[in-house]
């Protein structure tokens, strides 16, 4: 088994290249789709969540509600974190069991938007890095997300820096680039996956 973290800032497309991996072979261990089951209604992680921050963090249905949660805790540096330190363990816990179950000569790449932030390179064979120039980020996450500039900037400052994430990378993806181009990359990355799965 190969472990890859997969990781790039919000708007680089970094879901675009884990859904090419998948397509390829890989076995997705998607963090953020993780981080919404661990809080869904009914569970702990929700609990949890609603004890930290008060009710008003649930909408009508009883659900969180991601963007409200979310415009409190990109606004304060220690109110992150504190949701960082009840969601972080969680998701933790259940993506171990899913790359338990994968099978021994499988590549499963986890898809961490914060792997650079939490400092958790270390827990994989390598890492790629789905990077784009800042200023592509800022355009996607306006053009594409509906954001503000201004909610766009905070949830980028939010992350680590760009310099940051190319420094833990084993492998660059550069994603200013044509889907035909990005997915020849991909392709060629995937190659070199399954070389080192194979312990070529």
């Amino acid at each position: 088994m190969l472990t890859v973290g997969l990781t790039g800032g919000i708007g680089a497309g970094k879901s675009e290249v884990s859904r090419l991996l998948v397509a390829a072979g890989a076995v997705l261990v998607d963090a953020d789709r993780i981080a919404r089951e661990v809080v869904a209604p009914g569970t702990a992680g929700l609990a949890a969540v609603v004890e930290a921050f008060g009710e008003g963090v649930l909408g009508g249905d009883g659900a969180l509600d991601r963007p409200g949660l979310g415009a409190i805790v990109f606004a304060d540096p220690e109110k992150l974190a504190l949701l960082n330190s009840i969601v972080h363990p969680l998701v933790g816990a259940r993506s171990r069991e899913l790359e338990a179950a994968a099978p021994k000569d499988a590549v499963v790449v986890h898809d961490v938007p914060l792997l650079a932030e939490n400092g958790l390179a270390s827990l994989y064979d390598l890492v790629i890095v789905v990077d784009v120039a800042p200023e592509t980020q800022l355009d996607r996450l306006v053009r594409l997300r509906g954001m503000t500039r201004e909610d766009a900037r905070a949830r980028m400052a939010a992350q680590a820096t760009r310099e940051k994430r190319r420094e833990i990378a084993d492998i660059v993806i550069d994603n200013d680039v044509p889907l035909a181009e990005l997915e020849r990359r991909v392709g060629e990355v995937w190659a070199e996956l399954v070389r080192r799965a194979r312990g070529e």
